[in-house]
């Protein structure tokens, strides 16, 4: 296990749409423990395989000591509404309040490629949220309250 460099706001390939995993072999295993490694030496709770500049759909997330791995992602429902603050191991030095889902349920597969679907509130919903946004090319600051000002200073990237 290795840790991997976090990409930066304004790196091209945060915005770039990532690719579903159709492979679940070692190569993915060694993917997922070095998101992992990467995502703890950050002080992270969640990281998406776009931050570390791999084009493909999957995402790590430990809140309180639950440990998620969510391969090929997928929101199927959503309820309520909640209004709190992010921040982003890829834009540092920034967090804003983003309005999110109080509640999800993600369709994804594990590391061996079974099907499974998870629903939390909170939390769980918001992160879910942005790291299933990463893999779609889209970061909180397009989503917070202060991106216009965030945009003016740094340029939209």
């Amino acid at each position: 296990m290795a840790k991997r460099k976090v990409l930066k706001y304004g790196d091209e390939r945060l915005r770039k749409v990532a690719k579903p995993v159709t492979e679940f072999d070692d190569d993915l295993f060694e993917l997922l423990d070095d998101m992992k490694d990467t995502m703890y030496a950050n002080n992270g709770m969640g990281l998406a395989a776009t931050q570390v500049g791999v084009l493909r759909r999957v995402v790590i997330m430990d809140l309180g000591g639950s440990f998620f791995e969510l391969i090929n992602p997928e929101i199927v429902a959503s309820s309520g509404e909640q209004e709190d603050e992010e921040g982003c191991l890829s834009v540092p030095n920034f967090s804003d309040v983003v309005k999110r889902p109080y509640k999800v349920t993600v369709k994804a597969k594990d590391r061996y490629g079974y099907d499974f679907e998870i629903t939390g509130e909170k939390y769980f919903a918001r992160c879910a949220c942005h790291e299933i946004d990463h893999l779609n090319g889209i970061l909180f600051v397009d989503k917070s309250e202060n991106r216009e000002k965030y945009y003016k200073k740094y340029g939209k990237k």
